[in-house]
Order: structure tokens, then C-alpha cells, then sequence
């Protein structure tokens, strides 16, 4: 494995660059977002030097290929945007697609996620084993029209694709029948598998399926994700915890006879203030953050009920277990004080994003291989999506960010569980302007237009490339396996989950059925 330290930009010198919601606090060059922090910009990587892989032409014209499908998934799962859990019409139009250019639909339903699925294509007799990973949820509240303003969407604003997951999962599925035929074209013996990875946004299908073992004969995964800037890089992201406090109390008259009350609403407070007393003995890693779901009807009644969201985050599953056990005991202690009932339900979680230097570099090579174009029409559109928001009007990111090395982000993914079982890639491509962060508006009208088309298309030219890299370089492959092996050591892969949790607590009950068979039978049209 290289020196991570030897080529790059290190934490502090990412961070000092790094806005909210992870976007560049420049204009995207390199060279200006280190003149802005003060930091001289680090020499050209070894990838630079290296030139584009071989790969990367052939990709491009198979990729080009499949240009219409690629496009059709990218616009129509825009056009139809499904909160998580319920992309019945997204994963659809995936499976779709991947059935037309020869896939076949290994499970529906899969791991107990009505939305979720696995497809595959094998050429040859075994060969190595490539995995993609498509997301195709949506957000709440960001639904918009691919215009620079704040303007309702085809469905309205109720819901949209404010993390590019229309892109996301063009790109993923994109990558993969491009994948297919060049493999078809040079006879390569290998098997191309695409996981349907529904709800990425809530109680992530990815760590089901970590759970019940389904990417456990990857040689690697591929994946990628929307952003501000094209990077790659070694990036951890937190682990991730999803927690529901219900507190159980007794009602009364609140004017006439409180005494014979116990408020459910003030042990959730108490549970609250608790909370804000852990903040100043928590590592700078430790993220909490909670909503409060239900805290009674009317002030005239006790309220006998309240619930609390809670999300707990740490650089890793050993040092978040201790942080979750302590919000249990602070809930507890706010029952006891408040003579009331808690029920602590750990219902999710997911581990650490686990990078993977061999694959980061690669990606990044063929990161530097893809011209980075938009038109000045484009340029346009980011500029008046920064003028709505209020940030400085810089337009699109043209250049890509030196390769990222030591970096801890606070955000979660529930890749981390593919991460902890086989080598994992990620890389990021711009398809929104700088300034601007994930989980808003500009996202999803930047992805209903011809800068999301680029994104889709980019990024699947680049998973194509880095696929076929794994599928005919034996090295390659190695060398990812020896850095998963180094950087996840011999502790057995433990899921998070609760033992006691088959299917997503957010589940729809009419979707929980006994059988596979017709499941969408109801909502499906």
C-alpha cells in the first residue's frame, strides 16, 4: 500500500477549503481553493503523472452506447421522485433497464425491503465478481423544477432529489451495462451485479443486506455520490445510529389536578436537557442530534405519551456502542426522575465508511481522464441558483480536487457496511454549484437538467472504466484486498442492526406480507 501521506490534500488543508454540506469554499480550482486557505497546494499526485488507463477510451464509447438508457433512469426516477421505502415506480424503471440490456433479476423484495433488488450478468465460467450500488430515494419538502428558482417540480415541492439520487443511480446502473458489453466485446469471464439500494436516506437496504451477508463474494463495490467538485480520495465517514425514546406517563386534568399526572412530555424534555449535558464531555467526533416526534395534544391534559428521534454518530461502531449505551442511561434517568415509563429502541444503524486506497486511486485516474465541460448556459443556471441562495456566484467546478487523503467527515452512509465487507470505492463528480451543500433545492433542479445528464453519463463512464480495470487486472484487485484486510483487521463483520429487526421500523405495514409474490400488486400501476 502507497504512503497515504505521499500525494494529496490532508484534513486540515481539506477542511480549511470545505463549507456546509461539504462544498468547496472557492471556485473550484485546486490552485485558488489552497490560495484562499493560505496553504500552499500540494505537488501533482502520482495519478497525474500517470496518464488516463486504457480503459477509460473504451468506456467512454460503450458508455455512449447505452446513452439513451443512462438518461431514461436519470430523468424518469427526476420526474417521479419516492420518499424511501416507497420507490415503487424507481426501482422499476432500474430493473427495467438492466432486464432489456440482459440482466437478470436475482430477488425483489430483497432482505426484507419491499424497494430493494439484485440483478446480475455473468459472462464465462467464474471471474471475478463486481458490484454496483444504485440509490434512488428522494427528500422531503425539496421537490423543484429544473429552473434556478425555488419553484414547484413535477410533482410539486412535497418531494425531490436533493442528493442527486436520480443521478446516483443512473450513474451505478449506467456503469454496469456499460460494464456488461465491454466485457462482451472482449470475451472477459466475470459476473457484474447490481444491488438495488433502496432508502439510503432512512434505514439503508445496504445494511440488510450486509446483514444476511449478499455482498460477501464481491471482489469490490462501486459506487459514487453527487457533490459540488470530482474528487476521490481516502474519506471516512461516521458510523450511525438511529434511535427511538418513547416515554410512557399517566394523564390528568392539568388545571384541576396535575398531582395525579406523570407528564411522558417532561421526561422527553428532561431526556433533552440530559442530552446537552453529555455535549461537553463528548470526543470532537460524537454527533447528537434528535427531533421531538410526539409531545401531547392539548396544555390542558398531561400528556401521557412522548417520542424523541434521536441519530447518534462516531468515527466508528466500537466508540458509537458506548455513546448509544449512555443516551440509554439518559433516558432511563429521565424516567426515573420524572416517574414515568422509557422504552430505548436502537432500531438502526450502520457502520464507518471504510476507504480503500487502491480503488480511490484508480477512481481517481479515471476522475482525471473525463473532461469536466459545462456550457456557459449551465454556468448560468449554477450562478442563479447561488444568487437564490445567497452565496458567492462562482458558477460550476471545472477542475478536480487533488486526491484527498486523511479525511473524517461527520456525515454517514450505509456504504460503510459494504465497506466492512468487501473493498469499497467511492468517488464524488459535480453536479451542482459550488457554495451550495447537499439535502436542497439547487440539487434537485441542477439534477432535472443537462448538468445532472453530465453527471449521469460521467460517472458511468468512469464505473464502466474502473469495473473493467477489476474484472481483467488480477493486481488490482489484490492490492484492494490487501488494504481491506490491513484496514479492517480480522474482527468478524457484526451487523449493527438489532438481532430482532427483520424489516425497516418505518415500513409501511399494507407493504409487510408474508410472501414475495406480488408484493406491489396494490400500489403498482
Amino acid at each position: 500500500m502507497s504512503n497515504p501521506k505521499s500525494a494529496g490534500v490532508d484534513r486540515r488543508r481539506f477542511l480549511q477549503g470545505v463549507g456546509v454540506g461539504g462544498t468547496v469554499a472557492a471556485t473550484g480550482a485546486p490552485s485558488r481553493l489552497f490560495a484562499q486557505s493560505g496553504t500552499a497546494a500540494p505537488s501533482p499526485s502520482t495519478e497525474t503523472n500517470q496518464g488516463p488507463p486504457q480503459s477509460s477510451a473504451l468506456a467512454a464509447r460503450h458508455t455512449d452506447a447505452v446513452r439513451d438508457a443512462i438518461l431514461r433512469i436519470s430523468r424518469e426516477v427526476w420526474a417521479t421522485p419516492e420518499l424511501s421505502l416507497s420507490e415503487f415506480k424507481s426501482h422499476e424503471i432500474h430493473l427495467r433497464e438492466l432486464e432489456a440490456a440482459g440482466f437478470a433479476t436475482v430477488s425483489r423484495g430483497t432482505s426484507g425491503i419491499p424497494t430493494a433488488f439484485v440483478s446480475e450478468w455473468s459472462q464465462g465460467t467464474g471471474g471475478p465478481v463486481i458490484g454496483y450500488l444504485p440509490e434512488y430515494d428522494a427528500l422531503p419538502g425539496l421537490g423543484n423544477a429544473a429552473e434556478p428558482t425555488r419553484t414547484p417540480g413535477p410533482t410539486g415541492a412535497e418531494v425531490g432529489h436533493g442528493c442527486g439520487h436520480n443521478m446516483l443511480g443512473a450513474g451505478c446502473t449506467g456503469g454496469a451495462i456499460a460494464l456488461k458489453r465491454m466485457m462482451e466485446e472482449s470475451g472477459t469471464a466475470g459476473t457484474v451485479r447490481v444491488y438495488g439500494c433502496a432508502a439510503e436516506e432512512t434505514e439503508g437496504a445496504k445494511v440488510y443486506m450486509a446483514r444476511d451477508n449478499l455482498f460477501a463474494d464481491l471482489d469490490a463495490a462501486l459506487a459514487w455520490h453527487s457533490a459540488p467538485f470530482a474528487g476521490a480520495g481516502l474519506v471516512r465517514l461516521n458510523a450511525f445510529d438511529q434511535i427511538r425514546v418513547e416515554f410512557h406517563g399517566r394523564t390528568a386534568h392539568a388545571g384541576s389536578a396535575p398531582w395525579e399526572g406523570r407528564s411522558a412530555l417532561k421526561a422527553a424534555e428532561m431526556f433533552g436537557i440530559g442530552v446537552q449535558m453529555m455535549r461537553e464531555h463528548l470526543p470532537p467526533s460524537s454527533r447528537i442530534h434528535y427531533t421531538y416526534q410526539a409531545a401531547g395534544e392539548a396544555p390542558n391534559v398531561i400528556p401521557d405519551f412522548a417520542q424523541v428521534w434521536v441519530i447518534a454518530r462516531e468515527a466508528d461502531r466500537g466508540s458509537l456502542t458506548g455513546l448509544t449505551a449512555w443516551l440509554s442511561e439518559v433516558a432511563e434517568g429521565a424516567a426515573i426522575a420524572t416517574q414515568t415509563r422509557a422504552d430505548f429502541i436502537h432500531f438502526f444503524g450502520s457502520h464507518d465508511l471504510l476507504p480503500n486506497e487502491p480503488l480511490a486511486r484508480q477512481l481517481y485516474r479515471h476522475i482525471l481522464a473525463v473532461p469536466i465541460e459545462f456550457t456557459e448556459a449551465e454556468q448560468e443556471f449554477a450562478r442563479g441558483c447561488q444568487r437564490e441562495m445567497g452565496v458567492p456566484e462562482h458558477g460550476l467546478a471545472t477542475t478536480a480536487l487533488p486526491f484527498l487523503v486523511d479525511i473524517s467527515a461527520g456525515a454517514s452512509t450505509d456504504v460503510g457496511d459494504v465497506s466492512h465487507q468487501v473493498p469499497t470505492g467511492v468517488f464524488a463528480w459535480p453536479t451542482f454549484p459550488l457554495h451550495i451543500g447537499l439535502h436542497t433545492w439547487p440539487v434537485t433542479a441542477c439534477g432535472g437538467m443537462s448538468i445532472g445528464d453530465k453527471g449521469s453519463l460521467n460517472t458511468a463512464r468512469i464505473l464502466a472504466a474502473c469495473g473493467y480495470d477489476l474484472m481483467t487486472d488480477a493486481a488490482l484487485r489484490e492490492a484492494a484486498a490487501e488494504d481491506f484486510r490491513e484496514r479492517r483487521g480480522g474482527a468478524p463483520f457484526v451487523s449493527p442492526l438489532p438481532p430482532d429487526r427483520r424489516q425497516p421500523l418505518g415500513l409501511d405495514p399494507r407493504f409487510i406480507k408474508t410472501g414475495t409474490d406480488e408484493l406491489f400488486a396494490d400500489v403498482v400501476t
